[in-house]
């Protein structure tokens, strides 16, 4: 095989000239304009009729009434697709008619959009043109509907036919080594594409599949496998109905999973309470108007949390470190009243050095590092010793620290220490994200697969899959930045802004020789592309999936509960030109590795019974994989913990853990900030330009601070600063953006994800999991000379 760079690769031939727009293009949205920056009090409610009507007003707006009737009212139904926002499970029994939330609906809205990004659009804009864009803008073009290309030299997209387009990537791939490619997923991709696509770079001969959990949840596993043999959640939806004690930890349920608030006022309505831990008081922690009941839509709503801990940015280590040592005394002067003494002898070790390390604390440390009292802190150990039945929710608030492991190790250490594991209404919960994340994995997406995997995909298939780890997301940002990259495919996602350092990335990424992305609508990723760059469209969650002899076909999903089901969509799809997720990926392969590969690409592409019925032989748990998943609910994967109390550790016993208190302290005239989703907004994807929730309307390049911090470092409400982040000694900055008095946490800020993210040094990361620090920046404002604000 010859192999060569192709970082700098040569061009022969004319040059092609832009297509001329057939039509005149018509932007459907302006761009966003920051000086429209409206601010007014926060919401104290979340959901209710306002909530319904943003939804219908979205859908209205995007798809039409007949394609938005027609479909809304499937989403998270049997029969119908999977919500392509979070991953919050379904209840096993009766659904509602309106299985699901305001954002919800705006996802769907957004994919079935009636607008498109046709071969006008791309005519229309150059790549100069479209980089002066921001992401919302991009994102409201709306639907792809051909492949496209561009080449070195080139100043626009044009169209390119699908067997060109699989044609050169396949030359790209064999062109070069294993080594220099790299295969990105989103979380979105269902079961059947995550477990092809990973079939397919480990045929090619690499581990390199860096994917969206690498930047939110990399932490929980890292915590979780060690401590108790699992890298999931051990709960039921059912277990959050009954527990007695909620925690709800650096979440903001009302905007990124909002069907969990009625899981948690369910809990309450059953007896149970629920502690609600946050730097931000958002509007879902204290009160829900379930839009679905009378009360919902015309009443005050349902309180939600029975405390909230307005924890500092990077404090939740110490607070559970000092909820460890609240119970242990009061075991002390109370045997046998609070630690689950047959559990913990049977089934754990360790437990002595834990008990030891918790023995004393240092409260004027504890109360520095969490900015809370010894009070506050006591009244809610007070609920943790009377419970008998907890859970421990949490998200990206604290997966996104240096000492995010650590602090997860400890959520598990108090789980540990009164047994709630592999009983009714307790376990560990951590909350997906985007929707089939935590499926990706399972279907073997990660840089650092465990040797079993491997064995059983050689043995299925008859290829020898690499044993060499690969690059991570943040990784790769060095990679790119090395040109130790050539091919990069992403399966969906928009990696250029979900990441950090964003400026260096976008550079590195126009190094490569090829960039590849399989997108349903225009991203940032795509004008900071490489030197060629293919866009290739895809169904959508919504899109009916009809293009095979074998008729309509099915999709899998897996939710955060490790429930396994179906997903079908019903819409006819917004251009005749669009291919499937695993039909693009069976013809990548087809084109890399010729006919007569060992691996019958063509018949999975074709069928996706036959994808499933390789699962079935390789991954445990999913035996009779296209019997079980056409069930009533599906079927729910196996987890130890929850279903014997058992935990596949080296020793057959959940691991007490011993960390050092560790926290995040400003140095004077710096404050801590954390990144954040606005109301109007999942992930990279914009759905408008409000953060009703927060009360910000209108824009998004604000940082939210204390009033009191304000006053101390200089500055008044809506003072126009550039942002300034210090670590190691260097310096990042984020240009022109609004201060907001907001009652956060002292000491504390917080900015939109992913406008902050230039924020972000690439060693500021997770130990051991390598996430980005997103929430651990230190900062400090520079005042910019701009008309102030009414």
């Amino acid at each position: 095989m010859t192999v060569q760079n192709l970082s700098n690769p040569t061009t022969s031939g004319p040059i092609a000239e832009p297509p001329k727009p057939q039509k005149p293009y018509k932007s459907p949205v302006e761009d966003i304009n920051e000086d429209n920056l409206v601010v007014s009090e926060p919401a104290h409610a979340a959901a209710g009729l306002t909530g319904v009507a943003v939804a219908f007003q979205r859908g209205l707006q995007q798809g039409g009434v007949t394609r938005t009737v027609r479909s809304m009212f499937r989403i998270n139904q049997r029969d119908g697709f999977d919500c392509p926002g979070c991953a919050w499970p379904e209840p096993q029994g009766k659904r509602k008619p309106a299985e699901f939330c305001e954002n919800g609906a705006k996802a769907f809205a957004e994919e079935n959009t009636k607008r498109r990004a046709d071969r006008d659009f791309w005519a229309t804009y150059s790549i100069e043109d479209l980089r002066d864009k921001t992401e919302y803008w991009l994102g409201q073009q709306g639907r792809i509907t051909e492949p496209m290309i561009i080449r070195p030299g080139e100043t626009h997209y044009s169209p390119i036919p699908w067997q060109e387009a699989f044609d050169l990537i396949g030359e790209r791939i064999r062109a070069t080594t294993p080594d220099r490619t790299v295969y990105y997923t989103s979380g979105r991709t269902a079961n059947e594409t995550a477990f092809l696509y990973q079939l397919f770079a480990r045929s090619v001969g690499t581990n390199n599949l860096p994917d969206c959990s690498n930047m939110c949840h990399e932490s929980s596993g890292s915590a979780m496998n060690p401590t108790i043999g699992v890298g999931k959640g051990t709960v039921t939806l059912e277990d959050i109905h009954n527990a007695k004690l909620v925690f709800v930890v650096g979440q903001n349920p009302g905007t990124n999973h909002p069907r969990m608030l009625s899981a948690l006022d369910e809990c309450r309505k059953n007896g149970g309470k629920v502690v609600a831990v946050n730097p931000l008081p958002e509007a879902g922690l204290l009160n829900f108007k379930d839009p679905q009941t009378p009360e919902g839509l015309i009443g005050k709503g349902a309180k939600i949390s029975d405390e909230f801990l307005q924890i500092k940015v990077g404090g939740d280590l110490a607070l559970f470190q000092a909820f460890g040592h609240l119970l242990l005394a009061y075991e002390d002067a109370a045997p046998g009243t609070i630690v689950d003494r047959e559990f913990v002898e049977t089934r754990t070790e360790h437990f002595e050095a834990y008990r030891e390390a918790r023995k004393h604390i240092d409260w004027d440390e504890t109360e520095r590092a969490t900015g809370l009292t010894r009070d506050e802190i006591a009244k809610v150990a007070r609920m943790l010793a009377d419970s008998d039945a907890t859970i421990i929710c949490w998200a990206l608030g604290v997966t996104q620290q240096p000492h995010s492991v650590d602090t997860l190790r400890e959520f598990i250490n108090i789980l540990l220490l009164q047994g709630n594991f592999g009983k009714p209404g307790a376990g560990a919960c951590p909350v997906r994200g985007h929707s089939n994340v935590q499926g990706d994995r399972t279907m073997g997406i990660w840089e650092k697969p465990a040797p079993w995997l491997l064995d059983a995909i050689d043995k299925e298939f008859g290829i020898t899959s690499p044993r060499e780890h690969g690059y991570d997301s943040t990784e790769c940002i060095e990679a790119f930045e090395q040109d130790e990259i050539d091919v990069f495919v992403s399966m969906g996602g928009n990696f250029a802004l979900a990441n950090a350092e964003t400026e260096r990335l976008e550079a590195g990424m126009q190094r490569a020789g090829l960039t590849v992305h399989v997108s349903t609508k225009p991203n940032r990723s795509h004008v900071v592309h490489g030197k060629t760059s293919l866009i290739l469209p895809t169904l959508g969650r919504t899109d009916i999936d009809d293009k095979h002899p074998g008729g309509v076909q099915v999709l899998s999903v897996e939710d955060s509960m490790s429930m396994v089901h179906t997903t079908q969509g019903r819409l006819k799809p917004v251009s005749e030109h669009l291919l499937s997720e695993p039909v693009i990926i069976a013809r990548m392969a087809e084109a890399t590795f010729g006919p007569d590969h060992v691996i019958n690409w063509r018949e999975m592409g074709e069928d996706y019974d036959v994808i499933r019925d390789r699962i079935s032989r390789t991954l445990p748990g999913f035996e009779d994989f296209n019997r079980r998943v056409r069930q009533r609910n599906g079927f729910q994967l196996p987890s130890p913990p929850r279903d014997t109390r058992t935990f596949a550790t080296p020793t057959q016993r959940a691991q007490f853990t011993v960390s050092p208190l560790e926290y995040l302290d400003a140095p004077e005239g710096y404050l801590i900030l954390q990144t954040m989703r606005s109301h109007d907004q999942y992930n990279t994807t914009f759905y408008g330009l409000d953060d009703r929730y927060r009360g910000i309307k209108n824009g998004r390049r604000v940082v939210l601070v204390h009033p009191d911090d304000l006053a101390e470092l200089g500055f008044k409400d809506r003072d126009m600063v550039n942002v300034v982040s210090v670590f190691r000694g260097e310096e990042r900055r984020a240009d022109a953006f609004r201060l907001v008095s907001y009652p956060t946490a002292r000491g504390c800020a917080a900015a939109y994800f992913p406008e902050a993210n230039a924020l972000v040094h690439r060693d500021l990361k997770a130990r051991e999991s390598n996430t980005p620090g997103f929430k651990a920046i230190t900062v400090r404002f520079e005042p910019v000379d701009a008309p102030q604000m009414s």
